[in-house]
């Protein structure tokens, strides 16, 4: 099935950026921070000052030092009544944005009518020296303050200036020229690039085998136990005991996620049902997870014996009084280090590893992206009267997360910044998202504004060349109710370093999971649910960090909510499981047209071949390899030179009903009016009844393979058995080779010796009974 090629605008797009500053030896780059552009800034580090004048009475000052360039100007917080304060600030200036050639670096003094100027000190641009690391950072010095009229005043200022790139150690912490329009700290601190780690994830593995000496309130009656189980916010119950008794049993395992470090308790509680909305409780206990064994394979853990504390006050006369009674409850608990805890989906994972660090192999390589630029992004916000973006840029890749710093008010924004992780498996994905920083100017006081997102790209490592330097602009592509839009490009430069290649193709014969994942499986909907408690967990951490990574940026990373229905997805994965058989369907259609000699000479060299073969059959499998070797090394002239990206063809993103992306896009459960919600639930009974019309007429040849031999039909029955032993008698007398001759001649037979009506084996299979007859 050929498809259309997407639209232009939508494609990716080979660029050849000025990486490292040019330093470069084949697909190579030579320097340490080579993936990124060069951008140059003029660095002012202010230390300290001393020997400060007094200003009032008290024979002190507020000193501050306010540094301007220009239209720029940054200051530092103020000291109150300090003449010898120590800021230790570094100010950054964009060297594109430079409008005059000489520094200005002024110390004043706060005050709450007019800021009293104390002296400054003044650089020639021209004269500032530069520095690229690896060097030492560059000392400071004492300046002697002038006055305005440039003679000496009182006071000295220790500072250093230079000239550097975002290379520089001290960039990611430096008041950047781009954020002189914030103000605020708590928005200072949004807008800077950080990087984050996930934390450490386990599944928590409760197997509540029995319970003993329960003390339920009524005796008179047969208790209904279950066992309910509490960690966080996740929250599982037992099914209730089969034995009626105050020793109920269960033997049932629950599944939590827990986050090192452990901060809350698994919690139990024993409970009798004792009407349909009623429970009480018989007995709970509280037990920390730092204790708990951890389990490295699959060798159980020793049990362990639980006591549940139940406190009942009886009142005798006037008297209240506590009697405390102490049933058990007969577990094996255990933190799971051999399974990975996903929290993504596994068809586009970044990590793969078990949770213990002991069954972690070697790193087999490094991946490197450079994150260049942005261009043509779309308005996400209006300020003072026009669309405005504060784009910055969040990667994510096994346990470590990486955010740029937000550039303001720009649609072309350039961050070049580079990263790097340690790869563990080939078959992981990268994904790069692009947001709009809403938290800049009061973003949390005014509604508890989003983030919003711009749109995301993954890359699969194992569709990389190693070594490779890949430059692309990536369309950044989200889906809106009203349909695909492109909200603008991203420049990425991505190089994947292998380290061993022995090591790594032989990464190919492990399997995907670690091994408890084969070993103890765990059930489709246990794995949902924990992903969701996983996802929640990572996310909530995340939020808690300083600057925050928030909740709506993590989950639009991880892909939560993407096993939600979607009339579109589903169209999508029908399309590609029939471009996965268009090859046998063109297969069919080739054969049969070599059947009814569409091409005379075809079909003879076809007829040759097959004699050959039957012939001589040890010639069949290594003519099949051959076959698709020669396939594979035709193929390797037009293999792919670019990295996968996001396919609005193979999506049904362009071509989705507008209906259809508004069901998409509905909370769950539905807000859509009830007329609404009847017609797409009329749609997908429609749809239904014909997966149901499929499904049962595979049933029904199914039924009927079965009925050859179960008698059902016992004419038809008869007829099977007969032949069956009449082709034995015939197999057993013939050569194999006769018969694989004659059935092939048969088969490849002249459309003269053919006939249009079905063939009889046809004709008796469709005659055989099956199970429809017994259905309602």
């Amino acid at each position: 099935m050929m498809q259309k090629p997407p639209p232009e605008d939508f494609l990716l797009k080979e660029t050849n950026p000025h990486l490292g500053g040019g330093k470069v030896t084949g697909d190579k780059l030579a320097s340490t921070y080579d993936l990124v552009e060069q951008m140059y800034y003029l660095y002012v580090r202010v230390v300290k000052a001393k020997d400060l004048p007094a200003k009032d009475v008290t024979g002190s000052c507020d000193p501050y030092v306010e540094v301007k360039l220009g239209n720029y100007k940054g200051t530092t917080r103020h000291f109150e009544k300090k003449s010898n304060p120590e800021w230790s600030q570094v100010f950054a200036f964009s060297k594109d944005r430079i409008q005059a050639s000489v520094l200005e670096v002024t110390v004043k003094d706060k005050d709450s009518l007019k800021d009293d100027f104390i002296g400054r000190v003044l650089f020639d641009l021209n004269e500032v020296p530069r520095r690229v690391p690896p060097d030492s950072p560059l000392a400071p010095q004492w300046y002697r303050l002038d006055d305005k009229k440039g003679e000496r005043a009182k006071g000295e200022l220790m500072l250093a200036v230079w000239m550097g790139t975002q290379a520089d150690e001290a960039f990611p912490e430096a008041w950047n020229s781009d954020a002189a329009t914030v103000s605020g700290a708590d928005g200072l601190a949004n807008m800077r690039s950080k990087v984050y780690l996930s934390p450490k994830l386990w599944y928590l593995r409760v197997n509540i085998i029995e319970a003993q000496d329960l003390q339920p309130s009524d005796k008179g009656r047969y208790p209904e136990v279950f066992v309910k189980a509490i960690l966080g916010n996740q929250a599982l119950r037992t099914r209730i005991s089969q034995s009626r008794t105050i020793n109920p049993m269960w033997n049932e395992d629950l599944m939590f996620v827990a986050a090192e470090p452990f901060e809350e308790p698994l919690i139990l509680s024993v409970e009798d049902r004792v009407a349909p909305n009623k429970d009480e409780v018989l007995g709970r206990c509280a037990i920390p997870l730092q204790y708990i064994d951890r389990r490295l394979d699959h060798r159980p853990v020793n049990t362990r014996w639980f006591n549940l504390e139940k406190h009942v006050v009886v009142v005798e006369g006037e008297k209240k009084k506590e009697i405390k009674f102490s049933s058990r409850i007969h577990m094996r608990i255990c933190l799971e280090g051999g399974y990975h805890v996903l929290d993504e989906s596994t068809h586009y994972s970044s990590d793969l590893r078990p949770t213990a660090k002991q069954l972690w192999k070697n790193n087999i390589g490094v991946l490197e992206l450079g994150i260049l630029s942005a261009q043509g992004l779309m308005p996400m916000k209006t300020k003072d009267g026009r669309g405005t973006t504060d784009a910055y840029c969040v990667a994510k890749y096994g346990q470590k997360w990486v955010r740029t710093r937000t550039i303001i008010d720009s649609f072309i924004p350039r961050w070049n910044e580079q990263y790097t992780w340690e790869v563990f498996d080939p078959c992981t994905v990268i994904t790069i998202g692009v947001f709009d920083n809403c938290h800049l100017h009061g973003g949390d006081k005014a509604g508890g504004s989003k983030d919003a997102r711009i749109g995301k790209v993954r890359i699969r490592l194992s569709t990389l060349e190693t070594d490779r330097v890949y430059t692309h602009s990536y369309p950044l592509l989200v889906l809106h109710p009203n349909g695909v839009k492109k909200m603008g490009e991203i420049h990425l430069a991505v190089r994947f370093t292998c380290s061993s290649l022995l090591n790594m193709l032989h990464m190919y014969s492990h399997p995907l999971l670690p091994k408890m994942h084969y070993i103890h499986p765990l059930t489709v909907s246990q794995l949902d649910s924990l992903r969701h408690q996983a996802t929640q967990i990572v996310s909530m951490r995340l939020t808690r960090a300083e600057p925050p990574l928030r909740k709506e940026v993590v989950e639009y990373m991880l892909d939560v909510g993407s096993h939600m229905w979607s009339m579109r997805r589903s169209k999508a994965n029908f399309f590609r499981i029939m471009g996965v058989f268009s090859g046998l369907i063109a297969v069919g259609k080739w054969f049969d047209q070599i059947c009814h000699w569409r091409n005379p000479i075809t079909t003879v060299l076809i007829h040759i071949l097959f004699i050959i073969l039957v012939m001589y059959p040890e010639l069949i499998l290594p003519t099949i390899f051959l076959y698709l070797f020669l396939i594979g090394v035709w193929h390797y002239r037009w293999r792919p030179r670019h990295p996968p990206h996001m396919d609005t063809r193979l999506s049904h993103a362009d071509s989705a009903h507008p209906d259809e992306l508004n069901e998409e896009f509905d909370t769950f459960p539905t807000s859509s009016p009830p007329d609404v919600v009847r017609m797409r639930y009329d749609r997908l009974r429609s749809i239904a009844g014909r997966i149901q019309t499929v499904v049962g007429d595979l049933a029904t040849q199914g039924e009927r393979l079965q009925s050859l031999l179960s008698w059902r039909d016992p004419r038809a029955s008869a007829l099977f058995v007969l032949f069956c032993l009449v082709s034995a008698i015939v197999l057993y007398v013939t050569p194999f080779q006769v018969v694989a001759f004659l059935s092939g001649i048969y088969v490849l037979r002249h459309p003269r010796f053919r006939y249009k009506l079905p063939s009889v084996p046809l004709n008796f299979f469709r005659r055989l009974p099956a199970r429809t007859d017994c259905m309602l």
